[in-house]
């Protein structure tokens, strides 16, 4: 199995309180399963809030656009109003975008931009992956 060195994104620091609870802590239940090797851990840690595929597609698409419109991203990404709808909430829930709402004469815009909560959310992302790739590559 390929080492993983400390301060990788794969070393399992940061991780949700209680991951990875070997048998030495004193959080650990006798018959408890033992915890999954390193890179399993840190594949299942990733930012779930970017992980999942629409997510993924409008933060990556806001990354290297200053702004979209609705209409641009929903096209870009060829996903329905509903769908675009849903996710980007989440993302602007997470702080990740920002949604602005206007009126161009009679009709609604909507534009989104990353914020910059989202552009460091992402970079760790990718640095995560190009981490879990490394090691399996090297494994």
């Amino acid at each position: 199995m390929a080492r993983i060195a400390k301060h990788s994104p794969l070393a399992g620091e940061g991780g949700p309180p209680g991951a990875g609870a070997g048998p030495g802590d004193s959080g650990a239940l006798r018959g408890a399963p033992p915890p999954p090797p390193a890179g399993t851990r840190a594949a299942l840690d990733l930012d779930r809030l970017i992980h999942e595929r629409m997510r993924l597609g409008i933060v990556s698409a806001l990354a290297v656009n200053e702004r979209l419109s609705f209409n641009d991203l929903k096209s870009l990404l060829r996903t329905t109003d509903g769908n675009l709808s849903v996710h980007a909430r989440k993302l602007e829930e997470g702080g990740y975008i920002q949604c602005d709402k206007s009126f161009v004469g009679r009709l609604p815009k909507t534009e989104f931009r990353l914020t910059s909560a989202g552009k460091r959310a992402l970079e760790r992302y990718l640095d995560h992956m190009e981490a879990i790739i490394h090691a399996t590559r090297d494994g």
